[in-house]
């Protein structure tokens, strides 16, 4: 099983979460790639410090938008993102090998921008994490890019499977017993609970820990710790 986290996201002086730190637990980087979040000298600084660690990197592609931390859905020409998507890619090649693309924030649940989303992955030979029985993992299948799966162990879920808005209370967990139980139910269980109780199938192929949840540093070394000592074996889904 892969551990992934988004890192990368500081800006400037403003540093978000400790990437140094978590790049020590997982062993895949979500690298943010200067349009949502990040700029030049940390994207150099986390793939520099990811390669010493043998963590595999991926671009953390999502809008052009820095104040809203690319949180917010914003309409787009199809053509103008995947050309920005693409571009970010890029960016972040500049400074090492990318492994795979990961779309971030609302672009991650966009269904109208699946399309951009879907020929960047194609045009940058990029396989796509995404959620599974997502609109996005089923057109990336179809249009034959690669697909891997994702589940997050600090994030509610709703009895459709999908997440449920962070604008909602309880949508980020941070219960260190919780976030475990959840991340080992979804590697050795292959499911998840959502918050009606329903238990739903959910195939992930990497866990996903985001870097600024609160306590996230405390959460991904409980949460290795755990998977361990259940035996499960660690390692990037791009070396599976």
């Amino acid at each position: 099983m892969d551990l992934n986290a988004d890192l990368g996201e500081g800006f400037g002086r403003w540093e978000l979460g400790d990437d140094e730190v978590l790049l020590d637990v997982v062993t895949s980087a979500n690298v943010a790639c200067g349009f949502h979040a990040g700029d030049a000298p940390t994207m150099r600084r986390v793939t520099e410090l990811a390669a010493a660690r043998g963590v595999t990197v991926g671009a953390q592609v999502g809008y052009r938008d820095l104040p809203g931390f690319g949180r917010r859905f914003i309409e787009y020409d199809l053509g103008t993102l995947r050309d920005e998507l693409i571009y970010q890619v890029g960016a972040l090649r500049a400074f090492s090998r990318v492994a795979y693309l990961k779309p971030h924030g609302a672009l991650y649940h966009a269904v109208p921008h699946v399309p951009a989303v879907v020929e960047a992955a194609l045009a940058t030979g990029l396989p796509v994490l995404c959620a599974p029985g997502s609109v996005l993992a089923t057109a990336a299948g179809d249009a034959s890019a690669g697909v891997y799966l994702e589940g997050f162990a600090d994030r509610a879920y709703r009895a459709d499977g999908s997440l449920l808005p962070r604008s909602k209370p309880g949508a980020v967990i941070t219960d260190i017993d919780e976030v475990v139980a959840r991340a080992l139910l979804m590697a050795v269980d292959q499911r998840v609970i959502a918050l009606d109780g329903t238990v739903l199938p959910h195939p992930v192929d990497s866990i996903c820990l985001h870097g600024d949840t609160p306590g996230a540093v405390a959460l991904a070394r409980a949460v290795r710790s755990a998977l361990v000592e259940a035996g499960v074996t660690l390692r990037s889904f791009k070396t599976a």
